[in-house]
């Protein structure tokens, strides 16, 4: 069964499911979705995550402007859907995570105050990541809660589908028990897609200034990009179900997304 969900008006759109955990299963499909910005889809595409699939919940991680911005999507007007939205950042102006992938755009020691190194190349996008649980810890336990409910499927998106849904993605599928190489592995797949995301998001005035000040290459998802950010959680909390007990995520909370994610 293929991971990747085809869709009319998402290009980088796929299931959590058919991946191995570190108990030698593998995580169940169906249940959990991720994806890119939902403002494009089509009728066609609704009856498919709707109607087919039984997508009852969609996490929107983009900002508050990128909602006023690009609208909040056709999603919101199927009354079987309820809409968590939950940004990933402290809305102190900026409204995308485009400048994730310049090394302008993060300032290592507010970032990674534990950290005693100089800023690399992965801290230029890992520092962003860990941005998302400094600014908003709150957030990222609320879209792994709401993830793991059971009344249909769940898909978590932003803009692109890369960096914010790629570390819930990650996190999710951690507290579900994948295997990291399978973490990894589904955070380098936007990279199959990442040409038609990139066209996409330069179709609109939203993003289309801040992707075209960098190469396309700089935006691929890399494999030590997220190691880095998991393996800082093993060092500072020993693991992320460390960093996340400290911000309120229970035993409750792992039981129901192993029952949503696990076979």
């Amino acid at each position: 069964m293929t991971r990747w969900i085809e869709l009319e008006g998402a290009v980088n759109a796929r299931d959590l499911g058919g991946l191995p955990t570190r108990d030698g299963g593998r995580t169940r499909f169906g249940r959990v979705f991720r994806a890119d910005n939902l403002q494009g889809l089509t009728s066609a595409d609704v009856r498919v995550l709707v109607g087919e699939l039984k997508l009852r919940h969609v996490v929107d991680l983009r900002s508050v402007a990128e909602v006023r911005l690009e609208g909040p999507g056709p999603l919101t007007l199927v009354p079987e859907v309820r809409h968590h939205h939950l940004t990933l950042f402290a809305e102190g102006g900026r409204h995308t995570d485009v400048e994730a992938d310049t090394p302008e755009g993060i300032d290592g020691e507010r970032v990674l105050p534990w950290a005693g190194r100089t800023l690399d190349e992965e801290l230029r996008v890992t520092g962003f990541y860990f941005g998302y649980l400094r600014d908003r810890p709150d957030a990222v336990v609320a879209a792994l809660r709401a993830l793991a409910l059971e009344d249909g499927a769940s898909l978590v998106h932003c803009a692109a589908g890369k960096d914010r849904t790629g570390v819930v993605s990650a996190l999710a599928l951690e507290v579900a028990g994948a295997t990291r190489e399978a973490i990894v592995e589904d955070y380098v797949a936007t990279g199959e897609r990442l040409e038609l995301i990139l066209k996409r998001l330069r179709g609109s005035s939203t993003y289309r200034d801040d992707l075209d000040s960098r190469p396309a290459d700089d935006h691929m998802p890399r494999a030590r990009y997220i190691e880095q950010f998991l393996g800082v959680l093993d060092d500072r909390y020993g693991g992320p179900a460390g960093w996340l007990a400290r911000h309120g995520w229970t035993d409750a909370d792992t039981e129901a997304m192993r029952a949503r994610l696990r076979d």
